[in-house]
């Protein structure tokens, strides 16, 4: 994706309610396009904190990650497209979720992204779960059913994102969430940080990856605008 700079960066909205998501969109003003509102606020906020962005000229990654039999997600994926430019289905759901899913979302002009494997797993988790191959491995097949099905791209850790592009058609989008800020401005990852496959949004570009998904490390600065400035040079 040839886009700007400040639009490869997706600033994930990770607060309990409508007020205190819309008061950091506030202080970032202009200098954030992109908002992604997940599971945490759109079950405490709901349609309103979609048109609310909306109403504020924000485009909106809606990522709830939709699992289910292949009709219950068409008809959840048809309430919720409108308006938005990104929502995700996992990946887990097999390739006819994901092609219903799919024709729901481009019905409202929406791009439909497939997580892969989510960033706080690890090999060892995919071992207890009788997965028999490696987190990487895993991504690129779920990248490669995810693009036969339809798909518009993946989510999928700045890790494995340089393997999904070797595989995947130039157009294909990869977003990846799991992406740190080095330097003053960055606060301490958090001991419960959960998210085991990191790195930076430089990094993330470099493997190939469209866009970033950056929440906890903006939204815990002491100064976050500073910290959005260094992504986007970061991104540049």
């Amino acid at each position: 994706m040839n886009a700007p700079a400040i639009d490869r960066l997706i600033v994930a909205l990770d607060h309990p309610d409508q007020r205190a998501a819309l008061s950091q969109v506030e202080r970032l003003g202009a200098s954030v396009h992109r908002y992604k509102v997940g599971l945490e606020l759109y079950t405490a906020a709901g349609r309103p904190m979609v048109e609310e962005l909306l109403r504020r000229g924000k485009r909106v990654f809606l990522d709830l990650k939709l699992h289910d039999i292949p009709e219950t997600v068409y008809r959840a994926a048809r309430s919720v497209a409108a308006g938005v430019e990104l929502m995700t289905v996992h990946a887990a759901g097999g390739k006819a979720m994901l092609a219903r899913a799919v024709e729901a979302a481009h019905e409202h002009g929406a791009k439909v992204l497939a997580v892969t494997v989510l960033t706080s797993l690890d090999a060892n988790d995919l071992a207890l779960d009788g997965i028999p191959i490696g987190v990487e491995e895993l991504a690129v097949r779920r990248a490669r059913l995810a693009e036969s099905a339809g798909c518009d791209g993946v989510i999928a850790s700045p890790r494995e994102a340089a393997a999904i592009r070797k595989v995947v058609g130039a157009k294909f989008l990869i977003v990846t969430p799991g992406v740190r800020v080095g330097g003053g401005d960055a606060p301490a990852p958090a001991p419960a940080d959960d998210q085991k496959r990191v790195a930076t949004a430089r990094e993330a570009r470099q493997a190939g990856a469209d866009a970033v998904v950056v929440g906890r490390p903006i939204r815990d600065a002491a100064d976050p605008l500073a910290v959005v400035a260094a992504l986007v040079a970061e991104l540049s």
